[in-house]
């Protein structure tokens, strides 16, 4: 089993949900984020007033799938996720030992 985490843009959560969707994937947390990366944060106007905002708002997705679907989901979260815009975010993919279902006590692969 993988867990797979992803930092993505806020408003492309929708279309990775989707995609995950479409693959049988339905188990989805999600986060909202803060923070920077090569971008170092941007400038905005309020009131007529610059300021530096360092840390740029995005969400994060945590998925468990089984090790055959990994891949897949990995490609789908990217390919949906991508802008080619600075700032699209990172995935990464861990293994996990196991799982279990709090309500039943099912582990591994029935736990997902």
């Amino acid at each position: 089993m993988k867990k797979i985490e992803a930092i993505i843009k806020p408003f492309k959560l929708d279309e990775v949900k989707d995609a995950l969707d479409k693959l049988g994937i339905h188990g989805l947390t999600v986060t909202e984020v803060r923070g920077y990366g090569r971008q170092k944060g941007h400038v905005e106007a309020y009131r007529g007033v610059e300021y530096q905002v360092q840390f740029n708002s995005k969400v994060k997705l945590e998925v468990v799938v089984p090790d055959d679907l990994a891949q897949k989901a990995v490609t789908a979260i990217r390919e949906t996720a991508n802008t080619g815009n600075i700032g699209d975010g990172k995935i990464f993919i861990y293994d996990l030992a196991d799982v279990v279902r709090i309500r039943t006590g099912e582990t591994g692969d029935q736990a997902i």
